[in-house]
């Protein structure tokens, strides 16, 4: 009885402790800081984006556009992803490299499109950065590396020309650290079963260019940034084994052809 008892106040010291806990946390001011940064997270958005189409050359061709806005419209409605929320842009340039900014910007060069073999390895990469999107990496990664109030000055229109270039060369040439890139892979694998989409090729584009990881040309952007494919290829491929048997491609053999032809004429 007397042990019933005592139990019994633990449990209520316990409640009354995680509640009195609980209490202590300013909620409000908390909130106010999500606004803040999910704020100056779609104008950092808008800002980065203004800075590439000053200086990039951004694709119209609808052999380009169709595509690849199908495979991502494909991918977001299998995952219940908001596709609006995902802005894709193709910019005319031959470095292979595809990434993410603030506010669900996703910039592809024309140059990763040219090195696919096919559209499973494109939408591989394509969700691997919509992963990054979809996990908050963006956001993370220059709060840490630039620090918020930097980023909201930015945003205010004190943050200098300088800072947000270094910002967008932080995002572009730059990869996330080693657990964010992880998540971000297997997050990708998971888009690409529930679209019924092949994760080997995935697999098969980070290995088969695993050797140019460590050039120092840098038209290899992407996975130089991503280093150690050949690991990145294996836990993949592990991850996904045995868990889709029936795979289902997204474009026509012409759409394909298509995307491919007009991503090399244009570069």
């Amino acid at each position: 009885m007397k042990r019933l008892v005592f139990e019994g106040l633990i449990i209520i010291l316990l409640f009354f402790g995680t509640w009195f806990a609980l209490n202590q946390i300013d909620w409000i001011k908390i909130f106010k800081v999500q606004k803040v940064t999910d704020t100056t997270e779609q104008k950092l958005g808008e800002l980065f984006w203004d800075f590439f189409k000053k200086s990039e050359d951004e694709i119209s061709d609808k052999n380009v556009i169709e595509p690849v806005s199908e495979i991502v419209a494909y991918i977001s409605k299998a995952n219940k992803i908001n596709r609006d929320k995902i802005k894709v842009h193709v910019l005319n340039n031959d470095n292979i490299n595809a990434f993410a900014l603030p506010g669900g910007h996703l910039i592809i060069y024309t140059g990763l499109i040219s090195k696919c073999d096919n559209e499973g390895e494109l939408s591989g990469v394509i969700c691997h950065e919509i992963a990054h999107i979809e996990l908050n990496h963006v956001m993370k990664k220059l709060i840490t590396e630039i620090g918020l109030s930097v980023l909201i000055s930015i945003t205010t229109g004190s943050g200098g020309a300088d800072v947000i270039k270094e910002a967008v060369k932080l995002l572009s040439s730059t990869a996330f650290d080693r657990s964010l890139e992880k998540e971000a892979d297997i997050k990708a694998v998971d888009y690409l079963i529930e679209a019924k989409l092949n994760p080997e090729l995935f697999a098969a584009f980070l290995f088969k260019h695993s050797d140019n990881e460590n050039e120092a040309a840098n038209y290899w952007s992407w996975i130089s940034t991503h280093p150690d494919s050949k690991e990145r290829s294996e836990y993949i491929l592990d991850y996904s084994k045995d868990k889709l048997t029936e795979f289902k491609p997204i474009l026509t053999p012409k759409q394909w052809g298509s995307l491919k032809v007009a991503s090399a004429v244009t570069e």
